[in-house]
């Protein structure tokens, strides 16, 4: 189990008692203490762009030179200050945010940033955010946004009508590169009764390959089952297809994913859940309506001792 970032504080200013410390090897000293697995070291963030310990390690940091308990030095290094070195040497002292709060650097840097993720909030969401690094707050909050969206998105696909969820599956194909237009990848789409199959979906912009469609808008609650799969797969056989996809707006059952990947044909299951996701990946039902740009510091810029 990895700590919060303010577990870490105490580590972090630890690790520096006896001098300067580049924060990098801290990163390797404090996840040798803890006795973090490999596998842990390696957890990444959803960003994927920096591991869980080195971000929590790093906004340790940062929080504490905030306060005045450290000073960065150049570029990925910091020290102790006279301030840090007596709480280091207080065990009494529980160092989190709410102790930095009593520093006037600490207050003023929450002003700057407004509303600080970590503060103490006044209810139990508050609460969790102070074992949260700003970034982890951040992409939490995106999940949960996200979450939100897809669930509103298959609220509106049930709500529809059936025309308009083909002309949605067309779109959602089109949008992840198959065929070269509405009318050319989606040539037989809502042809009812065409032998089991809802539509023929070009792969490629010529039509030298083709995918057979089944799609189904069913209600939350109303599974496909193995029965569905088996139907589809001898209509893929009826037409000499390898390739399928059934897509639905529901859910498969255990068996239904079982048929499918015993069967000798290549189907592809598309849940709901997975319908949603694809139509936020693709912009497909939605659209931006906020873009943030997360900018950080760049150390390189200031390290007057780079050759």
């Amino acid at each position: 189990m990895i700590p919060d970032y303010q577990s870490l504080m105490r580590p972090v200013l630890a690790c520096a008692e006896r001098g300067p410390r580049k924060v990098s090897d801290v990163v390797e000293e404090i996840s040798d203490t803890l006795g973090l697995s490999a596998q842990e070291r390696r957890q990444m963030l959803p960003s994927g762009r920096q591991t869980t310990i080195a971000n929590r390690v790093h906004w340790a940091r940062s929080y504490l030179k905030q306060a005045g308990l450290v000073s960065n030095l150049r570029r990925g290094w910091y020290a102790l200050t006279d301030r840090g070195r007596a709480v280091l040497d207080d065990p009494q002292v529980v160092l989190n945010a709410r102790y930095l709060a009593q520093f006037d650097e600490f207050q003023a840097f929450r002003a700057r940033g407004h509303r600080d993720p970590a503060a103490p909030g006044p209810d139990a969401e508050a609460a969790q955010q102070e074992t949260l690094t700003p970034d982890e707050t951040l992409l939490a909050a995106h999940r949960r946004l996200e979450e939100a969206l897809a669930a509103s998105l298959l609220e509106a696909v049930r709500s529809a009508s059936p025309g308009f969820f083909e002309t949605l599956i067309v779109d959602l194909f089109l949008a992840m590169g198959y065929g070269g237009s509405s009318e050319e990848a989606g040539r037989a789409l809502g042809r009812s009764g065409d032998s089991g199959v809802d539509g023929v979906i070009d792969q490629d912009p010529l039509g030298v390959d083709q995918i057979y469609l089944q799609a189904k808008r069913y209600a939350a609650g109303s599974a496909v089952g193995s029965g569905e799969i088996r139907d589809f797969y001898g209509a893929l056989d009826l037409h000499r297809a390898k390739k399928g996809i059934f897509v639905t707006t529901s859910y498969f059952t255990d068996a239904a994913t079982l048929t499918a990947a015993d069967l000798g044909a290549r189907i592809v299951l598309i849940d709901g859940e997975h319908l949603a996701r694809l139509m936020i990946g693709y912009n497909i039902g939605c659209r931006d309506k906020d873009v943030l740009h997360i900018r950080q510091i760049d150390e390189s810029y200031f390290d007057e001792t780079a050759s």
